[in-house]
């Protein structure tokens, strides 16, 4: 088996490593990097549970090889959205209001969310509505996963007027 060295950058950590190039980025996230956050639902790239940041831009990490990353790439995945210790608000409001529940789209419709938050940081349930739709649910009707991230949006427009007033 032919293996190529890649640096990527993954959850905001610099890697080099040596991967084949053949291997689904979906398996190098939850193989060689140990990182068990990203699902697999459909690997087909149908049900959005293997939705990984790559360079910002949400992507399927089930229909993504690895040999399709240049050296370089930043790659975030749900284990990058907060940190050891603490949920990131996004999270936070998953759980507070009720977004979660079997957990297989938890980790896509969060990349989903936090991506539409960073370009849209105030979006209408519309928005948020056609930002997810690229991922499957089949526990919640979407209702509370769309109440978590206007929830999330709401906090995160208020810190940031609070960080505003405060640099006055």
């Amino acid at each position: 088996m032919q293996t190529v060295i890649k640096r990527l950058k993954i959850n905001d950590v610099e890697h080099e490593m040596e991967i084949a190039p053949e291997m689904r980025l979906l398996d190098f996230i939850r193989g060689p990097l140990g990182l068990k956050g990203t699902k697999e639902g459909c690997g087909e790239g149908e049900c959005g549970a293997c939705s990984v940041l790559l360079n910002g831009e949400v992507i399927d990490s089930c229909l993504m090889l690895v040999g399709q990353l240049a050296d370089g790439d930043s790659i975030t995945t749900v284990e990058g959205l907060g940190d050891a210790t603490h949920l990131s608000p996004l999270q936070d409001c998953f759980v507070h209001e009720g977004g979660a529940q079997c957990g297989i789209c938890t980790p896509g419709m969060l990349i989903a969310a936090h991506a539409l938050l960073s370009k849209n940081p105030r979006p209408t349930r519309a928005q948020i509505a056609e930002a997810i739709a690229g991922n499957l649910c089949r526990c919640t009707g979407y209702a509370k996963i769309i109440d978590a991230i206007e929830k999330a949006a709401e906090i995160q427009a208020g810190r940031s007027r609070k960080t505003r007033k405060a640099k006055r």
